[in-house]
């Protein structure tokens, strides 16, 4: 999909009710039931779900208590009792229906890639901006308090200067070549697939975590198996692993490893900046605390440390002791959306433009890596660190 067509305002619905998150929910599968759950924990409602056939999205409503499946999903999203539409779709979906959406005036959240081309996410932003709706893009790892807590410090200028960062994000599950999956299939997953599932998390860590944008990039890519599945008969085009080096408007320089064949290695997302003065280490892992070196004293940081900034603060919603993860990440997520449609939108919600910039930094990998050069990254477009 190149082109997205403006919507019809004429045809949108009213803003939600105050106080209201009505939701619908596209999609049946693991991220359907992530988002789900996070409407409910919000206090919000699922009012209604649809799947890739009528048959998943019944077995989707009776096991979630949802009150109505749709065997047709425009028929939902256009629904009058449907305020937020969660798309949860393989993703070349996102785009068609998060319009579809934006036509009938409902908020949107949807997962990322915002697109599988920058030029659509770009004018996906744009509807977006023009309909006047709450768009979001679930970059949830912004959402543990201990990432809240290195941006606070970085921020204050506590590691002084930042000068190096590096880390990356790997993963197993698509280890053998007998697996497969439909994010290997380029007509549906999109050109790029390591990069593009879990290398835009990365980034967007990276620049929510420093408040710096990455400018150029030096990329390699590489797959180790050109076909997949039990037969072997689908043709693998896209990437198993992305190794790149980057330098920021701010002149730090770094590098990172993505990987969906790591043995061992099942969703370790790793970030460490350092500065003139210090350096941080966040594992989402291990989320509960953030690691904090120096010259002289190196320690770690927990959820109750009295000196905790109000940001992560306001995000630990359990004691100490008992383990905030990736679930909490979502809820929280949807309470911040929530809020930004109530009118009071918290500083850091992922919106569409967050999900324009790493649709910008995936084409400047791919680049990087086709051409064996550095690469540029485009900067017309491209919205404020940390989205608002």
């Amino acid at each position: 999909m190149k082109k997205v067509t403006s919507p019809d305002k004429a045809s949108a619905s009213g803003p939600a009710t105050p106080g209201a998150y009505r939701a619908a929910v596209i999609g049946t599968g693991f991220m359907g039931r992530v988002h789900s759950h996070a409407v409910r924990a919000s206090g919000g409602e699922v009012v209604g779900v649809a799947g890739s056939s009528p048959e998943k999205a019944e077995v989707f409503r009776a096991a979630n208590g949802i009150a109505r499946a749709h065997a047709d999903a425009l028929e939902l999203v256009r629904s009058p009792d449907v305020d937020v539409v969660h798309v949860c779709t393989p993703n070349h979906l996102h785009a068609p229906l998060s319009l579809a959406a934006l036509s009938a005036g409902k908020h949107v959240v949807c997962e990322k890639p915002l697109a599988t081309d920058a030029e659509t996410a770009r004018e996906l932003t744009r509807t977006a901006r023009e309909a006047e709706r709450v768009a979001v893009v679930p970059f949830v790892y912004r959402f543990h308090p201990m990432v809240r807590e290195a941006r606070a410090r970085i921020a204050a200028g506590s590691i002084g200067r930042v000068s190096l960062a590096h880390g990356g994000y790997l993963q197993d599950w698509l280890l053998y070549p007998e697996e497969d999956n439909w994010r290997v299939d380029p007509t549906v997953g999109g050109p790029t697939r390591a990069f593009g599932d879990i290398g835009s998390h990365w980034c967007d860590m990276l620049e929510f975590v420093t408040g710096d944008r990455i400018t150029a990039v030096s990329a390699q890519t590489s797959r180790i198996a050109d076909t997949r599945g039990e037969d072997g008969g689908r043709a693998v085009t896209t990437e198993d692993l992305v190794t790149f080096q980057f330098t920021t408007a701010g002149g730090t320089v770094g590098s990172a490893v993505i990987s969906q064949v790591s043995p061992g290695r099942k969703n370790q997302l790793v970030l460490e900046v350092s500065g003139t003065e210090g350096s941080l280490r966040f594992d989402q892992e291990r989320p509960e605390t953030l690691w904090a070196g120096g010259r002289g004293r190196t320690g770690t940081v927990s959820r109750d440390d009295p000196a905790l900034s109000p940001d992560a603060a306001r995000l630990s919603s359990l004691p100490v002791g008992h383990p905030q993860g990736y679930q909490d990440c979502f809820n929280s997520l949807v309470a911040d959306t929530a809020a930004a449609i109530a009118g009071s939108a918290p500083e850091g919600l992922p919106v569409f433009a967050d999900g324009l910039r790493t649709a910008v930094l995936a084409e400047s990998v791919l680049t990087s890596a086709r051409e064996r050069r550095w690469v540029d990254v485009p900067t017309a477009g491209a919205p404020e660190v940390g989205g608002a």
